[in-house]
């Protein structure tokens, strides 16, 4: 049997109009620290987002969504080339990820789980909780 190790997850909701507080899931953001590791899948449903807000601009959240992935997937940078969050573990990158805030991309409670595979727990997290429900 394959060793399993605790992980964290917690969902990125899209929030287009902060006012009304209607949200739907985007993607979601893991962290293992037994396996050193942080990552995130992202899926943004235009029709869901136009539904809550026909005026929104869906490449600028796209944009943002797209930001969280890519800071997940970067390896820690030495000091002299990275700006400060490029410097920071990964525990404290999903820290400040998943911390609140009031903005159109936010991050969700933050759960937890037991995972052999990271990767595979990002896609199959974001089949269940993100993607459209397929019949």
């Amino acid at each position: 049997m394959t060793a399993r190790h605790p992980f964290e997850y917690a969902l990125l909701r899209v929030v287009p109009r902060i006012e009304r507080g209607e949200a739907f899931n985007a993607g979601v953001v893991l962290y293992s620290r037994p396996l050193d590791f942080l990552g995130a899948r992202v899926h943004l449903d235009v029709q869901r987002l136009y539904a809550l807000d026909p005026a929104a601009d869906a490449a600028v959240i796209a944009a943002a969504l797209e930001a969280v992935r890519h800071h997940c997937a970067h390896e820690r940078v030495e000091a002299r080339h990275a700006a400060p969050a490029g410097q920071e573990d990964r525990g404290r990158r999903f820290r400040r990820l998943t911390a609140p805030r009031s903005t159109v991309v936010q991050a969700g409670p933050v759960h937890t789980g037991l995972t052999a595979d990271p990767e595979a727990e990002l896609d199959h997290l974001l089949a269940t909780l993100v993607l459209p429900v397929r019949e």
